[in-house]
């Protein structure tokens, strides 16, 4: 057969399991990295590697030498000269293996969906509707990368930490790409899910996972802000609902946005919204419940409703317990428990609107191999 490329378009049949569970171990570290990169933040191990080098980058100092010349890069950053200076090199190694495990999980992430990807495209078990899904993955986790690498830049020029805004658009690019390999998923195994002609309800579920997505947005400013460390009470905010700084008018301009961490003013602001939203999105998620629970035919809405709301409360919990320990410094141990269960809380929104809004057939089609 002569080398070239051509694209070879096969009768279609059910999706195979074998795509079906890399979809899944997709999903599952990308959930892992959300986590692991949690804890570097909260750690504050996220500056500890100072150059970006994606093949050399892949193994750690072996040599005491070798440790020494990456303690002395980091020994140059606002982090240390600000923060910790006089760290010993043990402590140096612990926070470096934290931002090295989440690079190195990244890594890891770009073999299990690359090689997997081009095995399917060969042996033809990838459907027309499921290959450009897959490729808006790849290209967005390309995307993530490069915005993970202007985060820490962020931290290495003025501030001893990465920047807010930064931080945050890159975790809510990371629940994009999982948000979106999570519906290709649900699609791939019920590719007809019961319709409903409820117009204004799927609406409705639609602004839910708008909500939650503001919502895990503002967690990240609250993490990028320290926000929690400046109110650590609930229900009130230091004896008030709203907090005095944010109704003096002087506070309302660029700068107070831009130097967020000069003034109490972000903080203050950050939590407030947090906190609201907080209320917003548990009295739309009861609603919804409510309303579902009437459908006739609905029995998979009506199930998913019920992890639903568990995860919803412990969701709750979990944000109430990790502002009040917020005290000289933000429980990492919860901070990272209340951004896993805001994931996990997120997909089973997800899961309902797909149930109940339906999603596009990607198994009667056909599919595309290389050969």
């Amino acid at each position: 057969m002569s080398t070239f490329v051509r694209l070879q378009y096969r009768a279609a049949h059910e999706i195979p399991l074998a795509v079906k569970v890399w979809l899944i171990a997709g999903l599952v570290m990308i959930f892992f990295q959300i986590v692991i990169g949690g804890v570097t933040r909260l750690t504050g191990s996220g500056l500890s590697i100072t150059r970006w080098e994606i093949v050399t980058g892949a193994v750690p100092p072996l040599t005491e030498q070798a440790w020494q010349a990456e303690f002395d890069l980091y020994k140059a950053t606002p982090q240390y000269q600000k923060i910790n200076e006089g760290m010993a090199l043990d402590d140096f190694k612990f926070i470096y293996f934290w931002e090295y495990f989440h690079r190195l999980w990244a890594r890891l992430m770009f073999f299990v969906f690359i090689i997997p990807f081009a095995w399917f495209l060969w042996r033809g078990m990838l459907s027309r509707q499921l290959l450009p899904r897959m490729l808006v993955v790849v290209v967005l986790a390309g995307f993530e990368g490069f915005l993970g690498w202007i985060m820490v830049a962020s931290g290495l020029i003025q501030r001893p930490w990465v920047n807010a805004y930064n931080l945050t658009l890159h975790l809510t690019m990371a629940l994009i790409i999982f948000s979106y390999l999570l519906w290709t998923t649900f699609i791939a195994f019920q590719p007809h899910p019961t319709v409903f002609h409820k117009p204004v309800l799927k609406k409705y579920a639609w602004g839910m996972v708008f909500v939650a997505f503001v919502q895990i947005a503002l967690g990240a400013m609250m993490s990028g802000t320290k926000a929690g460390l400046f109110y650590p009470t609930w229900p009130d905010m230091h004896g008030t609902f709203l907090p005095a700084v944010l109704l003096e008018g002087g506070h309302w301009n660029a700068g107070s946005f831009v130097d967020y961490d000069t003034n109490p003013f972000m903080p203050a602001l950050i939590q407030f919204l947090h906190r609201n939203t907080a209320y917003l999105l548990t009295v739309m998620v009861l609603y919804f419940v409510w309303r579902t629970s009437r459908l006739e035919n609905a029995r998979r809405i009506q199930q998913g409703n019920c992890w639903l709301v568990g995860l919803l409360l412990v969701q709750v919990l979990l944000g109430i317990w990790t502002v009040l320990h917020c005290v000289a410094k933000v429980p990492v141990t919860l901070g990272v428990l209340h951004q896993a269960g805001a994931v996990l809380l997120l997909s089973m929104i997800l899961w309902v609107t797909y149930e109940l809004v339906g999603g596009k057939n990607i198994t009667n089609v056909d599919k595309v191999s290389v050969k």
